[in-house]
């Protein structure tokens, strides 16, 4: 009977099979004994051990890499004809295997692998390391989801064009795992054509990537799970010590007491902004116009309120990023004018500073979720274009206030207000702030209709707490679309879903 064979080893290492035979190097599944741990050991083949020392020096170079999302290097061994080394086997599949599988995923997760691949690839930057060509194969991703990445490192110094390299390579192998139709499906492909270069324009650096995907993530964050009120069943019943009892209660009075001196001097807390609708839906059809015709109107949907403080930021946000790369006017309407090189609304650093201390501006409170003011008609064309969107035009406006609304008229105006639950300037079916609140850019020009014969002007919808006259009836018509006022807001319109 013939003697079994003898398993294969490499020191300290058991090997158990060859996952890929190369020209230079074998990849071997082993079992550190020592430890009793599955390892993957990179073996110089016997006959190219004059390149020793090419292969130890990159082996130093990964070595010196410590980073959480990076594989580590356990131990290289060099004797005479014999050089290897050992280093950490990533569970899970490869991008490049759920390429192939086909198996796309949720924008936001993406949107999160791709922001600590961006994470690993700056500290290659940072440290000067030089690396192999970085793609969908060396991002692992296991059963929970916790990416790690393999070790590319390289001997020798980083090349500029490394990071370009990389970018453009996963712009190009990405697009397949973004789940169609999802929310933030179309923000994920343009960032992954922005990766590749498209259009006309140098592909982005790694810190502008990592901080569109962090935008994206928070864009896309689910909202947190709504808690139930606390009943006295849930609460451990305990005996409390007397005097305890006693120092609590005089602390409480003393609590009552510092509260009411306080509220003569703060003003009052913002109402919760609960659920709203991002958008109205209005179908194809026949709508009512604001000088009383008709007009054929494809499908669309408005958004509920007017753009807010709090979400404007993040346009201005977006818009400082692009600018690090020279694509600060990426969304400037193609006739802005040449001079215009700002989206800031007037006073923004005071506005925003008061909205989000939830106080008082111009003597009004205020907080992220009260609409915008101070912005011109570029500014919101401006903003829709990065929403992927567009301003309404009055005929839309008019028909979404018409949906449930029998006579607009009858709308009371409200204040500026921030858009929430409780804003009773609202129609039945969600829109908030037609009649009130500011009044709101359009994409229309229009002739009015009080001088049939004069020029076609730019259409302001809407009236505003500066000027409540008409509610939501009420309407402008102003030839400036650099015009900005503090009672000056707008809101976007989406293509159907």
């Amino acid at each position: 009977m013939d003697a079994a064979p003898q398993p294969q080893r490499l020191g300290d290492y058991l090997l158990q099979e060859c996952l890929a035979d190369g020209p230079f190097t074998r990849t071997w599944l082993a079992v550190q004994e020592s430890v009793r741990r599955t390892v993957l050991v990179e073996e110089l083949r016997p006959e190219h051990v004059a390149q020793a020392e090419v292969f130890l020096a990159d082996i130093r170079a990964k070595a010196a890499v410590d980073h959480p999302l990076i594989a580590s290097v356990f131990e290289a061994v060099a004797e005479p004809g014999l050089c290897y080394y050992a280093h950490e086997r990533l569970a899970g599949a490869t991008l490049a295997q759920r390429i192939k599988a086909f198996e796309p995923m949720k924008p936001a997760r993406l949107a999160y692998y791709l922001r600590r691949i961006a994470e690993a690839n700056l500290y290659y930057e940072a440290r000067g390391y030089a690396t192999d060509l970085f793609g969908p194969a060396a991002v692992h991703l296991d059963e929970q989801g916790v990416i790690r990445l393999q070790n590319l490192t390289l001997a020798g110094p980083r090349a500029p064009e490394q990071s370009l390299r990389d970018v453009v390579a996963l712009g190009i192998a990405l697009p397949v795992l973004v789940a169609d139709g999802l929310p933030g499906a179309t923000r994920m492909l343009t960032l992954l054509a922005w990766m590749r270069g498209t259009p006309a324009a140098a592909p982005l650096s790694w810190k502008s990537i990592h901080g569109y995907c962090e935008q994206i993530e928070q864009q896309l964050a689910d909202p947190l799970p709504k808690v139930g009120p606390m009943t006295a069943a849930m609460i451990p019943k305990r005996k409390i010590p007397l005097w305890l009892i006693g120092v609590a209660a005089g602390l409480a009075l003393l609590g009552i007491a510092v509260v009411l001196l306080n509220t003569v001097h703060r003003p009052p807390p913002p109402p919760a902004r609960g659920w709203l609708p991002e958008a109205v839906a209005m179908a194809d059809g026949e709508y009512l116009t604001p000088d009383g015709g008709h007009a054929a109107l494809r499908a669309f949907r408005l958004s509920a309120h007017e753009v807010t403080i709090g979400q404007y930021a993040k346009f201005l946000d977006a818009l400082e990023l692009l600018a690090q790369d020279g694509r600060g006017r990426l969304f400037d309407h193609a006739n802005q004018p040449a001079d215009k090189t700002s989206h800031l609304p007037t006073d923004w650093a005071e506005l925003l500073a008061a909205a989000r201390a939830n106080g008082t501006w111009q003597g009004r409170p205020v907080t992220p979720d009260s609409p915008v003011i101070g912005v011109d008609w570029w500014d919101a064309a401006a903003y829709a274009e990065w929403k992927q969107a567009r301003l309404p035009t009055q005929e839309e406006w008019f028909a979404a206030l018409c949906q449930s609304v029998k006579d607009p008229a009858t709308l009371k105006p409200g204040p500026w207000q921030p858009a929430t639950l409780a804003t009773p300037d609202r129609t039945p079916s969600g829109l908030l702030g037609m009649a009130g609140s500011v009044a709101e850019w359009t994409l229309s020009q229009a002739v009015n209709p009080a001088n049939p014969l004069g020029q076609r002007l730019w259409v302001i919808s809407g009236a505003s707490y500066l000027k409540p006259a008409n509610g939501a009836l009420a309407r402008e018509w102003v030839e400036d679309r650099s015009l900005r006022r503090p009672d000056l807001g707008f809101r976007v319109v989406f293509d159907p879903q």
